[in-house]
């Protein structure tokens, strides 16, 4: 047993509860936004929910990065690095945390949230946000069903 695997698994588990929440807020949102004369502001809060969302993420991979393959990546590309070095197995050490259709999907995920960090909100691209939110649950769904797998090889190891 390595004890440093069993907290990622434990935060791995944790976050998806989190994320749950995140991802709930955020379809509630977008279905306010539909059905109110105030729908700018509940649009605002989708796309700081879709953000929140891959944060939650993020932070995930950076514990698997550092605590399991011991090399999270580094320099103006990380956060996608990061991102495809989930997509991969490493020999010896573990196998891929996600498949190759979960990175493609985060990846859409990822450069929203740098939008959310870079533009006003009030230049948000309001078919985007409700694209990104239809494609959220099942998105979801699927790297949930990824993430704990890994968390339960990691507490086999």
């Amino acid at each position: 047993m390595i004890e440093r695997y069993l907290v990622v698994a434990s935060r791995i588990r944790q976050e998806l509860t989190d994320l749950e929440r995140v991802v709930t807020r955020a379809e509630q949102a977008m279905g306010l936004a539909r059905n109110s004369t105030e729908h700018d502001f509940y649009l605002d809060s989708a796309a700081l929910n879709l953000h929140d969302f891959y944060g939650g993420l993020e932070r995930v991979f950076r514990h698997i990065a550092a605590d399991v393959d011991q090399s999270i990546p580094g320099g103006p590309e990380w956060h996608r690095d990061l991102l495809r070095q989930m997509g991969i197995a490493l020999s010896q050490v573990r196998p891929l945390v996600l498949s190759a259709n979960t990175v493609k999907g985060l990846d859409e995920y990822l450069r929203f949230r740098h939008v959310v960090r870079n533009v006003y909100a009030f230049k948000f691209d309001v078919e985007r946000i409700e694209r990104l939110i239809r494609q959220l649950r099942p998105l979801f769904n699927q790297v949930r069903i990824e993430l704990l797998a890994f968390a339960d090889f990691l507490e086999q190891v």
